[in-house]
């Protein structure tokens, strides 16, 4: 199973856009776009000329895989699902990206950032109606009850996580009963419903794989 190892921060400097991949760092004056540190490379200038059409593209489908932490065949696997589904395709491949069981439990603070969130499930600390469920990519479905391990829920990288509950709940189509360590996938989110994406233009991923 892949997955990406390098620097999460250059990532974020190279989409000159907080991508949320370090947890707490990324809402400290650490953060390097903060900072306004430019993008890796030996002459990041000479890249801030006028993009292309395709590049355009590119960025904005590279913006949307990192955030959600996935790769590129698992991104176009999840990309022609949403192809295949009613609705409009940008719209569906978000919200298909969003009721992954990593992406939920990140939602649902069980972990700092989508990263450390996916490790949990991979560890088998994440229940789902009841029974253990160590795939990242599961998709979740409404009504469904997504649980912490009881084993780990002492753990205090989860407590640390949930503390950030108080300060920002969770997404309107989720519920945490932060006690129990349990949350519920109440309904498919729409759209609109997403707000750290507002930004993300999709439909320039769905006529990039058009091409």
């Amino acid at each position: 199973m892949g997955r990406y190892t390098g620097p999460r921060c250059r990532l974020c400097r190279t989409e000159n856009k907080r991508l949320f991949l370090k947890g707490d760092k990324c809402k400290s004056d650490k953060c390097p776009i903060n900072r306004k540190r430019p993008a890796p490379g030996k002459d990041p200038k000479a890249r801030a000329k006028k993009q292309s059409d395709y590049a355009v593209q590119l960025r904005e489908k590279q913006k949307l895989k990192k955030s959600y932490g996935v790769m590129e065949k698992q991104f176009r696997l999840t990309f022609d699902k949403a192809a295949r589904m009613a609705g409009k395709t940008g719209e569906t491949l978000l919200t298909l990206l969003e009721r992954r069981l990593d992406n939920v439990a990140y939602r649902l603070h069980f972990g700092t950032s989508r990263a450390q969130a996916r490790q949990v499930v991979l560890h088998g600390h994440i229940h789902v109606n009841g029974k253990r469920v160590n795939i990242p990519s599961y998709i979740v479905k409404p009504g469904d009850i997504i649980s912490v391990h009881q084993a780990y829920r002492t753990n205090k990288v989860l407590l640390g996580a949930l503390g950030e509950y108080e300060k920002s709940g969770v997404v309107p189509w989720l519920s945490l009963d932060v006690e129990k360590c349990e949350g519920k996938f109440n309904v498919i989110p729409q759209r609109q419903d997403i707000t750290d994406m507002a930004d993300i233009r999709e439909q320039l991923v769905v006529e990039l794989y058009s091409k």
